[in-house]
């Protein structure tokens, strides 16, 4: 059975000017076509090709040598190159770009974003992707607390956090009180693994070891503090909100990185300000 999706070992059982037929052994009734271009220099009848099987713009199934970026059940990320109104159109490597319906979609799709997504088959035997690819990710990771991992966001939720894949493979969560900044689905982070659940699922902190990070946040607090002419029209004890949106930083984040500075003897604290000596 020629499986759709998948790379398949055929043989060559019908030439014609515009191609050559395969199938899986001669006389098979499921034939699929290799178009011409497509075809090897010097193949002949009764040759064995691998082909990878999709179908094509009038939804007949078609054979090609070309190497798409995803094959069923597998998790890639795919670049959308056009929004319809039945949904996005990712580029996956071959001349017919793959559809990502709307059903399938966690945040809205913006032409030129790329996206994790799983191919599967629809209902009508047409290949498509899914952005929902939580339940496809493993769980034994090789990673540990401390661990640097790079992931793909693929979806968002305002009470839990952002949920990665680590390596594009493996579950994982960024939670909510470790974001300070917009992170956007489909964004590569680079991150530290916090710790390892019972489950085996990772939860991620976008800060780096703390006394690195106290000098990161510092030297970036300070920049800030210059840009506004050495003097911050606020300090400390401002609202969380304030500082989020100013530092992209938590409070208490900030606070250590305004202490570092303090006790370096780079800034003084007023009741009103943060002044750079």
């Amino acid at each position: 059975m020629i499986k759709i999706g998948e790379w398949n070992h055929l043989e060559v059982v019908k030439e014609k000017d515009f191609g050559i037929y395969l199938a899986e052994k001669k006389y098979d009734d499921e034939e699929v076509l290799l178009p011409k271009k497509q075809v090897p220099a010097g193949t002949r009848m009764g040759d064995q090709l691998d082909v990878f099987i999709y179908r094509d713009s009038a939804d007949r199934l078609i054979a090609t040598t070309n190497h798409p970026i995803i094959t069923m059940g597998e998790l890639a990320v795919l670049k959308c190159v056009n929004v319809t109104g039945i949904g996005a159109f990712m580029d996956w490597g071959l001349e017919k770009d793959i559809l990502l319906p709307f059903k399938e979609q966690t945040s809205k799709v913006r032409e030129g974003q790329s996206y994790l997504v799983r191919m599967y088959e629809d209902r009508s035997k047409r290949l498509c992707v899914s952005m929902k690819v939580y339940a496809y990710l493993e769980t034994q990771s090789p990673y540990k607390a401390g661990d640097s991992v790079s992931g793909t966001v693929f979806e968002f939720n305002q009470n839990l956090g952002a949920f990665v894949a680590v390596d594009n493979r493996y579950s994982a969560l960024i939670p909510m009180k470790e974001i300070h900044s917009r992170i956007n689905v489909g964004e590569t982070v680079e991150a530290r693994v916090a710790n390892v659940r019972e489950d085996g699922k990772l939860n991620l902190s976008l800060q780096k070891p703390i006394r690195e990070q106290i000098n990161n946040d510092s030297e970036m607090v300070y920049n800030i503090i210059e840009s506004y002419g050495g003097t911050l029209p606020f300090n400390d004890k401002a609202d969380k909100e304030v500082i989020e949106k100013e530092f992209g930083l938590s409070k208490n984040a900030f606070k250590r990185a305004v202490g570092h500075l303090l006790k370096e003897g780079k800034i003084q604290i007023t009741e009103k300000n943060i002044i750079i000596k």
